[in-house]
């Protein structure tokens, strides 16, 4: 005997969602990094990860995560049943895959892995269109992003060395 219910989509639809949440993440003034829906059942979590230059705070967090669920309730047929709202910020494992990931990355140390597989540790200088200066035992070296396998940054317990931030700043005028 066939259902009495009306036939659903079998769950959300992510593009439709892009397209409503990433304006209300740029008007708070982020970037929408990822969007990301997972179904367990009829239950949805919904992750959203933002970002900007200048970093994200608890309380831009929370601004964001107001926002997004208002948004959410007033678009509630992209989501069909209840869902669990996650707004973050990118962790310091975050591959660095874009230019922007690198300027962000500035005076941070990274372990970078080649497509040959070559694999380096050292510090981001700046951050062009197509390469990045990277300082690898004292001497800088123009990595193109087109060459990275992967590349994230290295958790640090100290400030930088003085010497090697003051060879990076110094590049501009090199």
């Amino acid at each position: 005997m066939p259902s009495p219910r009306p036939a659903q989509d079998a769950g959300p639809k992510p593009g439709a969602l892009h397209g409503v949440l990433a304006p209300i993440v740029e008007d708070a003034g982020f970037e929408l990094e990822h969007l990301d829906v997972r179904a367990a059942g009829r239950r949805h979590t919904v992750k959203v990860v933002v970002d900007s230059d200048e970093g994200v705070g608890l309380d831009d967090i929370a601004a964001v995560s107001r926002a997004i669920s208002a948004e959410l309730d007033r678009h509630e047929h992209l989501i069909e049943g209840s869902y669990t709202l996650e707004v973050t910020s990118p962790g310091v494992d975050r591959p660095l895959t874009r230019q922007r990931h690198w300027k962000r990355a500035y005076l941070r140390q990274v372990a970078v892995r080649l497509h040959d597989g070559t694999r380096f540790t050292g510090r981001v200088g700046r951050a062009g269109e197509e390469s990045v200066t990277v300082l690898v035992d004292g001497r800088r070296r123009e990595v193109r992003y087109a060459d990275v396998a992967h590349a994230g940054v290295q958790v640090e317990f100290r400030p930088a060395p003085e010497r090697e931030v003051a060879l990076l700043q110094e590049e501009g005028t090199a």
